[in-house]
């Protein structure tokens, strides 16, 4: 999830019955959705000793502080590990994965009931996500053609507030809503919503 602390774990598993010493290049960085690495934020050597058909998990924590500035919207990071058996002529192996954070959810709570013609409430909730307060918070929300734009406080770390949107539907039948949370710090956590609006 954006805003916390990512956990990884590297298992290697020596399927030989010789014994076997692995360099381990573990490498992170955060990239665009065409692989086009933006910052690496992350480097780490490690030696590990394998016994015959033994395994060692390697522990990896990369910490908010070390991407939080500098992902993209695409919010995809890059880890890779390249391990190489030591005395046997260069036998490398390189395990790559790719990991693309989870938006902090905006939740939308819509009566049981809407009716043409009758005003209906709507309760926007939204979330920092992060472990730094955030400004300049803007909530975008379309609805019926039309985009209202609320500004709204700064939150706290780990904040979560709500407001509340009426509206008037004027016909019956589906009605799409859209909701975009951006401040300062991260910019279009989306949430959508379809409304079935009964006649009158």
């Amino acid at each position: 999830v954006f805003g916390k602390d990512i956990s990884l774990i590297l298992i290697l598993n020596n399927l030989s019955s010789d014994h076997k010493t692995v360099k381990v290049d573990i490498s992170a960085s955060t990239v665009l959705y065409t692989r086009r690495t933006v910052a690496e934020i992350l480097k780490a050597t490690t030696s590990v000793d394998l016994g015959s058909k033994k395994g060692k998990h390697i522990h990896v924590k990369i910490p908010y502080s070390y991407y939080g500035k500098y992902l993209t919207t695409d919010k995809r990071i890059q880890v890779t590990a390249l391990c190489e058996v030591m005395n046997m002529h260069g036998i490398k192996l390189l395990v790559e994965k790719t990991i693309i954070l989870e938006d902090t959810n905006i939740i939308i709570k819509i009566p049981r009931r809407v009716v043409v013609n009758k005003a209906a409430t709507l309760e926007i909730s939204y979330a920092n996500p992060l472990p730094e307060p955030v400004n300049r918070c803007v909530l975008l929300v379309t609805l019926m053609n039309q985009q209202v734009k609320i500004h709204l406080a700064r939150l706290g770390p780990r904040e979560r507030s709500k407001i509340y949107f009426e509206f008037t539907p004027r016909k019956s039948g589906p009605l799409q809503l859209q909701v975009d949370f951006s401040c300062d710090k991260f910019s279009h956590v989306k949430g959508f919503v379809t409304i079935a609006v009964a006649p009158a």
